[in-house]
């Protein structure tokens, strides 16, 4: 069974057992799993759930592995030709990893 959900404007595939990056979000310290309440579709079993835009009291939970995990660097840079400008900066985005537990299809 796998289901698509909306995050961040986003679409990802989760599969139970699945491990997923999704964007860092504001959460209690002692907070241990995410709940996904935006889902697109939900198949794999018989007919597949298809949403208009989202699927009726379908959810996935996910366990929390690490909450703020580093994506890799990007360097972003300007340059323009035969004027002496260069500029250089680099950036990293912060990111959650979790876990997907369960698939409630609603």
């Amino acid at each position: 069974m796998y289901a698509i959900i909306e995050d961040s404007g986003t679409q990802i595939r989760a599969a139970e057992g699945d491990r997923l990056t999704i964007d860092l979000r504001d959460l209690p310290d002692d907070a241990a799993t995410v709940r996904f309440d935006r889902v697109l579709m939900v198949g794999g079993t018989g007919e597949p759930a298809i949403g208009a835009p989202y699927v009726a009291g379908a959810s996935v939970e996910a366990e929390i592995l690490e909450r703020d995990a580093k994506g890799e660097k990007i360097d972003v840079i300007k340059f323009k030709r035969r004027k002496g400008y260069r500029r250089k900066q680099g950036h990293r985005q912060r990111h959650m990893i979790v876990k997907v537990t369960r698939i409630n299809a609603g």
